[in-house]
């Protein structure tokens, strides 16, 4: 399995364990983390941007790989992926880096698997 494969394996078995336990609170947490990035007045591919540049200024390369991945199905370009790559470091800082060399090589995964 590849890196893509293997993230969203895992994520897709741990949720399901994580809802098999019928915990109501955390079912409210993750429906509203679903239905936060509907589309409203602000359009889903803007959504995932936020998304993705909060989960790297936070730190959070689970949340990046998911939010690369949203953006990828929803065709946002290398060149505005790379923009908000930029806009996360500059609020988050050099502690950053390490995040956005890992969201690269996630990308570049991505845009493999696409070809």
């Amino acid at each position: 399995m590849d890196l893509v494969d293997n993230f969203n394996e895992y994520r897709s078995r741990m949720n399901d364990k994580i809802m098999e336990a019928d915990n109501i609170i955390l079912k409210r947490l993750f429906n509203l983390d679903t239905n936060c990035y509907t589309g409203g007045s602000v359009d889903v591919i803007t959504k995932e941007m936020i998304g993705l540049s909060c989960s790297m200024v936070l730190r959070c390369d689970d949340c990046v790989r998911y939010h690369l991945g949203k953006c990828h199905e929803l065709g946002v370009t290398t060149q505005q992926v790379f923009e908000v790559f930029a806009i996360a470091n500059l609020i988050g800082g050099t502690i950053v880096i390490p995040h956005l060399r890992r969201a690269v090589e996630y990308w570049e995964a991505l845009e493999a698997k696409q070809k």
